[in-house]
């Protein structure tokens, strides 16, 4: 949800605000730098870290191991300080590797030295009030897991108010409204719309920084020392709940509304869902711990509950607070708009309601469960896996409009009554969709010694077919084309034609092929070449409002200069 750019002047352009507010950063920007969370109440040994091959790591009871599928698998208990020093030492490796991709894609972002200096006062000003809005047990965590942070971005920050920074990166990422946003799509069943009446639930996290940044998945298992165990989906330096679901068969989700960009980080969301999942078993406990906490942008928390035997919305804003539950209905559907009664008349909502592609993801989750009246898991899957448009059209790979946009950091599916949940390994959510039975990870008395996988395998499903295919042997092409484009497009470097007739193969169905052709073609003064590309583009099913404007801006524009 926050990488995912076209070349755009926001951070140009917020680079020149920090100048002024440096003015008013001294006293702020000193307490929250100086901020240490008060560890001493913990006392904790930990073990050395025992490697046993290039995949496996231990602490006494505690593992990192991974799967055949790829993925990371952590297992870490104790208190809040013990939790932040075992993941850290466990995954310090991924932890620095993770932070290095990080900053390398600020680095691309915004390459001058000049204003990454100005940006770095800038963080160190909106996030001058996050120390005293995050809770004291994730300070202790965050600051243990601090202690492995590399050494390379001291310059950035000391190591623990930067790992508190990178937790809020999610919702600074979406609050840049000249960012490209991503949208995440969420759905729940139960009762006669499900195979056996339970509670089924499937989400993509449709967050974009990178092939890199993806690549290594920690699937965590948490037994903290007061709350509930739980687990979810996350990476190398970061403690936050993206996805997830604890040992009451509760899991929350999150799914990026439009905000405003705000003044003064508070509480990162990814915190909140963390609590909730920690000490929530009901939707009404989740929705009295979202009521404690300020946060700094708008968030839908995606809840579903074994308890309940239903799902819920909540959905949250700076100055706002609205709870969305269907009546006479058995399926909630989360895209990345507000829809409680608290949201009815606000107009930001309502303007991107008609201008984004949410709505559109909104309508093709309906058709796909009007479609599939009895929900599994393996159609929950199918569902996530998507990549049509409504009634089936090809809107392109890629397509923001699609439920499967070819790029999420992960899909997940949940059967919370059962306490399982299955999570897709790389590429997107197209690789095999790995099982775990949450009854055995946390019920075993004494941990495994083999630290081999904690999967169930006999309930994996099974690669999507389409890896094998042409159309995503194309569409790896089309992502190679795309870059080579868009590097072309910042430099002005020259391009054959034959590239380019290439790139619209690759993937002929999707708008923005066409228009990044057009664009070209334009730039270089190519008229009559360009027209033509930008025509194709118009037929096509354009992202956004925005988008299909810019398009017909270059139409008009290029048909005035030919006399057409």
């Amino acid at each position: 949800m926050i990488f995912k750019t076209v070349h755009r002047p926001w951070a140009t352009r917020l680079a020149s605000a920090t100048a002024l507010l440096v003015l008013f950063t001294a006293c702020g920007v000193k307490k929250s730098l100086r901020d240490m969370p008060n560890v001493g109440q913990y006392r904790t040994e930990i073990p050395d870290r025992v490697k046993i091959n290039d995949s496996t790591f231990t602490l006494g009871d505690n593992f990192l191991t991974k799967n055949k599928q790829g993925q990371w698998e952590l297992f870490v208990d104790g208190n809040p300080l013990e939790l932040g020093l075992k993941t850290g030492k466990l995954t310090q490796e991924l932890f620095n590797q993770q932070e290095h991709i990080f900053v390398k894609k600020i680095d691309e972002l915004v390459p001058s030295e000049g204003k990454q200096n100005l940006l770095r006062k800038f963080l160190a000003w909106f996030n001058r009030k996050m120390y005293l809005n995050i809770d004291e047990q994730y300070k202790a965590e965050i600051y243990g897991m601090a202690q492995y942070a590399s050494k390379d971005f001291d310059h950035i920050a000391e190591a623990y108010p930067r790992v508190m920074y990178f937790h809020g990166a999610h919702d600074i990422g979406h609050a840049l409204q000249d960012l490209a946003l991503v949208g995440c799509s969420s759905f729940a069943a139960w009762g006669d719309q499900t195979e056996d009446g339970q509670l089924i639930i499937g989400r993509n996290f449709d967050f974009y920084a990178g092939d890199e940044f993806a690549k290594n998945k920690i699937i965590a298992f948490v037994e903290p020392d007061k709350g509930h165990n739980f687990m979810s989906v996350t990476w190398g330096g970061f403690i936050g709940v993206l996805s997830g679901m604890n040992d009451q068969g509760l899991t929350v989700t999150i799914n990026a509304g439009k905000s405003n960009f705000p003044l003064v980080a508070k509480t990162p969301i990814s915190l909140v869902t963390r609590e909730i999942l920690q000490y929530a078993s009901t939707i009404e406990e989740a929705i009295a711990i979202t009521k404690k906490r300020e946060v700094f942008v708008s968030e839908s928390i995606f809840v579903g509950s074994a308890k309940d035997k239903r799902a819920a919305v909540i959905e949250v804003s700076p100055k706002n607070f609205g709870v969305y539950e269907v009546q006479n209905s058995n399926h909630l559907i989360c895209s990345n708009h507000f829809q409680s009664a608290a949201y009815a008349n606000d107009k930001k909502n309502q303007k991107h309601i008609l201008e984004s592609h949410s709505k559109y993801r909104y309508e093709k989750m309906e058709e796909l469960l009007e479609e599939n009246p009895k929900i599994t898991p393996k159609t929950a899957v199918d569902m996530l896996r998507n990549k049509e448009g409504l009634g089936d059209t090809e809107i392109g790979y890629g397509n923001e409009k699609a439920l499967n946009q070819l790029l999420a950091h992960h899909g997940i599916v949940f059967k919370p009554e059962d306490l399982k949940v299955w999570v897709s390994s790389n590429p997107y959510q197209l690789g095999e969709f790995v099982a775990y039975d949450l009854k055995k990870i946390f019920g075993e008395k004494q941990r495994p010694t083999s630290y081999e996988s904690l999967a169930d395998e006999t309930l994996n499903i099974a690669k999507d077919p389409f890896l094998g295919s042409e159309a995503y042997r194309d569409y790896e092409k089309y992502r190679i084309l795309r870059s080579k484009i868009n590097d072309a497009l910042a430099s002005e470097v020259h391009l054959d034609q034959n590239l380019l007739r290439a790139f619209e193969q690759s993937n002929p169905e999707f708008w923005e092929v066409h228009y990044l052709i057009g664009l070209y073609n334009y730039k270089k003064g190519y008229d009559i070449v360009a027209l033509e590309a930008f025509l194709k583009a118009e037929t096509k099913e354009i992202t956004t409002v925005p988008d299909r404007e810019k398009v017909e801006r270059y139409i008009r524009r290029l048909k005035r200069r030919l006399n057409r």
